[in-house]
């Protein structure tokens, strides 16, 4: 929690998505997203660029139906990659080598 109360998930101390509550419930939703799903996304409609954080490609919704629950876990999969692959090598490779374990064990 962080911000006055808003979700904040990190990798390697870093932030790749944050959840935000609305009128007690949580509704407001932003992700880090490659160049290429920032254009889909922000071009579909139901994602803008994320305030503050459009200029590193952060996407941003109210609309938490906007995705299918697959959809919204491979983005998020792919939020937090790219903020791990940009960490230092002492702090990637062990993020790495557990998300590999787990999807072998899955």
């Amino acid at each position: 929690m962080q911000w006055g109360g808003v979700h904040v998930f990190k990798a390697g101390g870093r932030m790749f998505a944050t959840l935000s509550p609305e009128g007690g419930a949580l509704r407001h939703v932003a992700f880090k997203a490659s160049p290429e799903s920032f254009h889909v996304l922000t071009e579909a409609g139901s994602f803008m660029p994320a305030p503050y954080l459009a200029r590193a490609q952060w996407v941003a919704t109210d609309d938490l139906d906007a995705l299918t629950d697959a959809e919204w876990r491979g983005y998020l999969v792919r939020a937090w990659r790219l903020v791990v692959l940009r960490l230092p090598k002492r702090l990637r490779a062990p993020l790495l080598a557990a998300a590999d374990a787990g999807r072998m064990r899955a």
